[in-house]
Protein backbone atom coordinates (compact mmCIF):
# COMPACT_ATOMS: atom_id res chain seq x y z
CA UNK A 1 0.00 0.00 0.00
CA UNK A 2 1.15 3.72 -0.70
CA UNK A 3 0.74 5.28 2.48
CA UNK A 4 -0.22 9.37 1.98
CA UNK A 5 -0.40 12.29 3.99
CA UNK A 6 -2.70 14.83 2.89
CA UNK A 7 -1.97 18.52 4.05
CA UNK A 8 -4.60 21.56 3.35
CA UNK A 9 -6.23 23.86 5.76
CA UNK A 10 -9.42 23.52 4.06
CA UNK A 11 -11.51 20.41 5.27
CA UNK A 12 -13.16 20.06 1.81
CA UNK A 13 -10.09 20.17 0.29
CA UNK A 14 -8.79 17.31 2.59
CA UNK A 15 -12.23 15.31 2.29
CA UNK A 16 -12.77 15.78 -1.30
CA UNK A 17 -8.55 14.25 -1.94
CA UNK A 18 -9.20 11.47 0.88
CA UNK A 19 -12.10 10.45 -0.76
CA UNK A 20 -10.66 10.31 -4.52
CA UNK A 21 -7.25 8.34 -3.41
CA UNK A 22 -9.59 5.80 -1.13
CA UNK A 23 -11.11 4.61 -4.71
CA UNK A 24 -7.55 3.06 -5.45
CA UNK A 25 -7.08 -0.30 -3.84
CA UNK A 26 -3.16 0.39 -3.81
CA UNK A 27 -3.63 3.64 -1.66
CA UNK A 28 -3.76 4.97 1.95
CA UNK A 29 -4.58 7.89 3.76
CA UNK A 30 -2.88 7.48 6.94
CA UNK A 31 -2.96 10.80 8.03
CA UNK A 32 -4.11 14.50 7.35
CA UNK A 33 -2.70 17.66 8.43
CA UNK A 34 -3.93 21.19 8.62
CA UNK A 35 -0.62 23.37 7.92
CA UNK A 36 3.16 22.51 7.01
CA UNK A 37 4.58 22.63 10.46
CA UNK A 38 2.21 19.46 11.13
CA UNK A 39 3.21 17.81 7.89
CA UNK A 40 6.54 17.83 8.94
CA UNK A 41 6.01 16.52 12.32
CA UNK A 42 3.40 14.03 10.84
CA UNK A 43 6.17 13.12 8.05
CA UNK A 44 8.89 12.44 10.82
CA UNK A 45 6.88 10.28 13.16
CA UNK A 46 4.69 8.11 10.95
CA UNK A 47 5.55 5.97 8.36
CA UNK A 48 4.53 8.06 5.16
CA UNK A 49 5.23 7.23 1.44
CA UNK A 50 3.73 10.41 -0.39
CA UNK A 51 3.04 13.71 1.51
CA UNK A 52 0.42 16.15 -0.81
CA UNK A 53 1.07 20.00 0.43
CA UNK A 54 -1.10 22.92 -0.43
CA UNK A 55 1.11 25.81 -1.08
CA UNK A 56 -1.10 28.33 0.67
CA UNK A 57 -1.21 27.71 4.09
CA UNK A 58 -1.05 29.52 7.72
CA UNK A 59 2.15 28.64 10.30
CA UNK A 60 3.84 27.45 7.98
CA UNK A 61 3.39 27.00 4.20
CA UNK A 62 3.90 24.68 1.42
CA UNK A 63 7.22 25.54 0.02
CA UNK A 64 8.68 26.03 3.59
CA UNK A 65 7.20 22.49 4.50
CA UNK A 66 8.82 20.90 0.96
CA UNK A 67 12.48 22.29 2.68
CA UNK A 68 12.02 20.80 5.52
CA UNK A 69 10.80 17.26 4.68
CA UNK A 70 13.87 17.56 1.58
CA UNK A 71 16.41 17.57 4.54
CA UNK A 72 14.69 15.72 7.20
CA UNK A 73 12.70 13.20 5.78
CA UNK A 74 14.10 12.78 2.02
CA UNK A 75 13.44 9.44 1.08
CA UNK A 76 9.54 10.50 1.37
CA UNK A 77 7.99 11.70 -1.82
CA UNK A 78 5.87 15.43 -1.95
CA UNK A 79 3.17 16.60 -4.13
CA UNK A 80 2.14 19.82 -4.61
CA UNK A 81 -1.30 20.85 -4.97
CA UNK A 82 -1.91 24.44 -6.01
CA UNK A 83 -4.38 26.49 -7.88
CA UNK A 84 -3.79 27.84 -11.51
CA UNK A 85 -1.95 30.80 -12.01
CA UNK A 86 0.49 29.86 -9.25
CA UNK A 87 3.47 29.19 -11.66
CA UNK A 88 6.16 31.55 -9.83
CA UNK A 89 5.00 28.77 -6.96
CA UNK A 90 6.18 25.93 -9.55
CA UNK A 91 8.98 26.58 -10.46
CA UNK A 92 10.06 27.25 -6.73
CA UNK A 93 9.19 23.67 -5.85
CA UNK A 94 10.52 22.34 -8.91
CA UNK A 95 14.12 22.97 -8.09
CA UNK A 96 13.08 22.19 -4.12
CA UNK A 97 12.55 18.65 -4.60
CA UNK A 98 9.40 18.39 -5.00
CA UNK A 99 8.29 15.06 -6.92
CA UNK A 100 5.82 16.75 -8.70
CA UNK A 101 2.82 19.26 -9.53
CA UNK A 102 -1.01 18.95 -9.38
CA UNK A 103 -3.80 21.81 -9.71
CA UNK A 104 -6.49 21.29 -7.63
CA UNK A 105 -8.92 20.98 -10.34
CA UNK A 106 -7.51 17.85 -11.83
CA UNK A 107 -9.30 14.87 -12.43
CA UNK A 108 -9.58 12.04 -9.80
CA UNK A 109 -7.49 10.13 -12.12
CA UNK A 110 -4.70 12.14 -12.36
CA UNK A 111 -4.27 12.99 -8.91
CA UNK A 112 -4.62 8.95 -8.32
CA UNK A 113 -1.76 8.56 -11.16
CA UNK A 114 0.33 11.13 -9.71
CA UNK A 115 0.76 9.62 -6.28
CA UNK A 116 1.40 6.25 -7.95
CA UNK A 117 3.85 8.07 -10.05
CA UNK A 118 5.80 9.76 -6.76
CA UNK A 119 5.75 6.48 -4.73
CA UNK A 120 7.29 4.91 -7.48
CA UNK A 121 10.09 6.87 -7.76
CA UNK A 122 9.24 9.40 -10.58
CA UNK A 123 8.47 12.78 -11.66
CA UNK A 124 4.61 14.03 -12.57
CA UNK A 125 3.32 17.26 -13.29
CA UNK A 126 0.16 17.77 -14.39
CA UNK A 127 0.35 18.98 -18.00
CA UNK A 128 -1.20 22.76 -17.23
CA UNK A 129 1.86 22.91 -14.64
CA UNK A 130 4.12 21.90 -17.33
CA UNK A 131 2.92 24.52 -19.86
CA UNK A 132 3.24 27.42 -17.13
CA UNK A 133 6.71 26.09 -16.28
CA UNK A 134 7.81 26.00 -19.86
CA UNK A 135 6.13 29.18 -20.55
CA UNK A 136 7.38 30.88 -17.64
CA UNK A 137 11.08 30.00 -18.06
CA UNK A 138 11.14 29.88 -21.75
CA UNK A 139 10.49 34.04 -22.18
CA UNK A 140 12.95 35.92 -23.17
CA UNK A 141 15.57 33.27 -24.31
CA UNK A 142 18.24 34.26 -27.17
CA UNK A 143 19.50 32.64 -30.62
CA UNK A 144 22.10 31.07 -28.76
CA UNK A 145 20.11 29.12 -26.50
CA UNK A 146 18.06 28.22 -29.16
CA UNK A 147 20.76 27.05 -30.55
CA UNK A 148 22.25 24.82 -28.49
CA UNK A 149 19.15 23.29 -27.96
CA UNK A 150 18.64 22.45 -31.31
CA UNK A 151 22.10 20.58 -31.67
CA UNK A 152 21.31 18.87 -28.50
CA UNK A 153 18.11 17.11 -30.15
CA UNK A 154 20.30 16.48 -33.02
CA UNK A 155 20.25 13.04 -31.15
CA UNK A 156 17.06 12.26 -31.05
CA UNK A 157 15.01 10.07 -33.88
CA UNK A 158 12.05 11.63 -35.43
CA UNK A 159 10.13 9.60 -33.35
CA UNK A 160 11.25 11.31 -30.26
CA UNK A 161 11.54 14.68 -31.77
CA UNK A 162 7.66 14.05 -32.38
CA UNK A 163 7.46 12.99 -28.87
CA UNK A 164 9.59 15.36 -27.33
CA UNK A 165 7.19 17.99 -29.03
CA UNK A 166 4.30 17.12 -27.53
CA UNK A 167 5.88 17.41 -24.39
CA UNK A 168 6.39 20.70 -24.91
CA UNK A 169 3.01 21.28 -25.29
CA UNK A 170 2.61 19.91 -21.73
CA UNK A 171 0.47 16.91 -22.76
CA UNK A 172 0.21 13.94 -20.16
CA UNK A 173 1.86 10.68 -21.71
CA UNK A 174 -2.29 9.23 -22.29
CA UNK A 175 -2.87 12.51 -24.32
CA UNK A 176 0.38 12.32 -26.70
CA UNK A 177 -0.52 8.86 -27.13
CA UNK A 178 -4.16 9.72 -28.39
CA UNK A 179 -2.23 11.99 -30.73
CA UNK A 180 0.02 9.84 -32.38
CA UNK A 181 -1.91 6.70 -32.32
CA UNK A 182 0.59 5.60 -29.56
CA UNK A 183 -0.35 3.36 -26.36
CA UNK A 184 0.64 5.11 -23.30
CA UNK A 185 3.31 2.61 -22.06
CA UNK A 186 5.33 3.62 -25.52
CA UNK A 187 4.79 6.60 -25.04
CA UNK A 188 6.31 6.54 -21.76
CA UNK A 189 9.32 3.92 -23.14
CA UNK A 190 9.62 6.97 -25.65
CA UNK A 191 9.85 9.66 -22.41
CA UNK A 192 12.75 7.83 -20.81
CA UNK A 193 14.62 7.19 -23.77
CA UNK A 194 14.66 11.24 -24.53
CA UNK A 195 15.04 12.23 -20.83
CA UNK A 196 18.60 9.10 -21.16
CA UNK A 197 19.68 10.79 -24.68
CA UNK A 198 19.35 14.54 -23.84
CA UNK A 199 21.02 14.02 -19.93
CA UNK A 200 17.16 15.25 -18.70
CA UNK A 201 16.52 15.23 -15.22
CA UNK A 202 12.51 15.56 -15.74
CA UNK A 203 9.63 16.34 -18.50
CA UNK A 204 9.81 20.09 -17.72
CA UNK A 205 13.52 20.07 -18.72
CA UNK A 206 12.80 18.25 -21.97
CA UNK A 207 9.64 20.63 -22.28
CA UNK A 208 11.65 23.29 -22.19
CA UNK A 209 14.60 22.23 -24.55
CA UNK A 210 11.83 21.61 -27.03
CA UNK A 211 10.49 25.51 -26.68
CA UNK A 212 13.82 26.26 -27.38
CA UNK A 213 14.72 24.50 -30.64
CA UNK A 214 11.08 25.81 -31.78
CA UNK A 215 9.77 22.23 -31.95
CA UNK A 216 6.64 22.35 -32.77
CA UNK A 217 4.26 19.05 -32.90
CA UNK A 218 3.07 19.88 -36.75
CA UNK A 219 6.66 19.74 -37.88
CA UNK A 220 8.04 17.05 -36.39
CA UNK A 221 8.62 14.07 -38.93
CA UNK A 222 6.80 10.86 -38.63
Amino acid sequence: MIRVLVTDDEPLIRAGVRMILSSADDIEVVAEAVNGREAVELAQTRRVDVVLLDIQMPVMDGLAALAELHRTVPDTRVLILTTFGEQQNVLRAVTGGSMGFLFKDSAPAELIRAVRAAAAGDAYLSPGATRHVVDSLASGRGAQRAEQARRRLEALTSRELEVLALLGEGLSNADAGRRIHMSEATVKSYVSRILTKLGCENRVQAALLARDAGLEPDHTAR
